[in-house]
């Protein structure tokens, strides 16, 4: 009995010691498991961080492919820009792309008129006279920050079309720090593919008249206490028309010539860059004129429309005080055909 006992003790003992053995060996293969395991999962982690930051170079790649234009030639490229403007999103309009311009012109020449046409299309951004203001045109660098912003999109006035804008530009008086400037200027119209569009008169003495009506306009204000460089009733256009101004001959030739020479002057500084060269008066005859400038800023063709009305009309005898003087003046010399201009609209 006793060693019955005894056998039954020893075989219970023999046979706990290898399920011991055995749950140890399972732990040491979990816990290696789970090293593993952590092991694969940081290299996981590892390789989807850059296989995203590779997708992120792919879209970026994609985007800027996107925004290409195959279709233009190869001139046409430096002209075409994609703004990020800072102050909105162009949204589906980003890759849609841009082109700068500046019309330079001098004061009384039409180009507010010719301005508001070009703003009445869907495409066309012209911000106006921006360089009138003293400060923006004070040094070199004050200039081109300005232009930055302007063929950028981030100047926002009520001629800005924003997203849908295709062309962007502005008008720029030659006296208005553009002449002074020209170098620095030419340069950066070279370097931002602006293209020029000069817009001059062609009868140098109506331009003189409009100049000295319009002077006559700021102290007098004769309508209702208001000055207005432009009109846009018939009835405000025959009120100011009312005013004929008296011309000094003695300053007369030299006046004209020296609005002849600075017009001379632009061209030829600006006569590198992509430009075209308009005349009010053809312009007004002419509205093919037009569509000459749409191509040239290549934007759909659209009539394009104004609510400006002109404000003097008819023969130039009717328009100055001292006519006779007038005639007397230029009477022999290259500014004769000044008196005789048929232009009556």
């Amino acid at each position: 009995m006793a060693d019955d006992l005894y056998l039954s003790i020893k075989e219970s003992s023999t046979e706990k010691s290898p399920k011991k053995s055995s749950l140890l060996l399972r732990m040491i293969v979990l816990t290696l498991t789970m090293i593993c395991g952590l092991y694969i999962c940081s290299v996981c982690l590892k390789q989807i961080r850059s296989s995203s930051s590779v997708d992120e170079i792919l879209n970026i790649e994609v985007v800027e492919r996107l925004c290409q234009t195959p279709y233009m030639e190869a001139w046409e490229k430096p002209f075409i820009h994609f703004p990020k403007p800072k102050t909105f999103n162009r949204a589906e309009c980003s890759c849609n792309p841009v082109r700068n311009f500046a019309i330079l012109s001098t004061q009384r020449s039409g180009s507010g008129w010719f301005e508001t046409l070009l703003n009445s299309h869907i495409n066309i951004s012209s911000n106006g006279e921006i360089f009138s203001v003293k400060v923006r045109k004070s040094n070199v660098s004050t200039i081109l920050h300005t232009l930055d912003q302007i063929y950028n999109l981030d100047w926002l006035t009520s001629a800005s079309k924003n997203e849908c804008t295709a062309a962007v530009g502005l008008k720029w008086m030659l006296n208005q720090g553009l002449v002074q400037n020209h170098e620095a200027i030419t340069d950066y119209f070279k370097r931002n593919g602006v293209s020029l569009i000069f817009l001059f008169r062609r009868n140098l003495l109506r331009r003189l008249i409009s100049i000295q009506a319009n002077a006559y306009d700021q102290n007098a204000k004769p309508l209702n206490g208001t000055h207005k460089s432009h009109v846009h009733s018939p009835h405000e256009a025959e009120i100011l028309a009312k005013y004929k101004p008296v011309i000094n001959t003695t300053l007369l030739i030299s006046n004209l010539k020296q609005v002849e020479d600075l017009a001379a002057k632009a061209l030829h500084y600006f006569n590198s860059t992509r430009h075209i060269v308009l005349y009010y008066e053809d312009v007004v005859k002419n509205q093919t004129k037009l569509f000459e400038v749409q191509d040239f800023l290549k934007v759909p063709r659209m009539e394009l429309k104004s609510r400006q009305v002109k404000i003097h009309k008819g023969a130039l005898s009717q328009q100055v005080e001292n006519w006779d003087d007038v005639k007397k003046t230029l009477n022999g010399t290259t500014y004769e055909s000044f008196l005789h201009d048929d232009y009556k609209l």
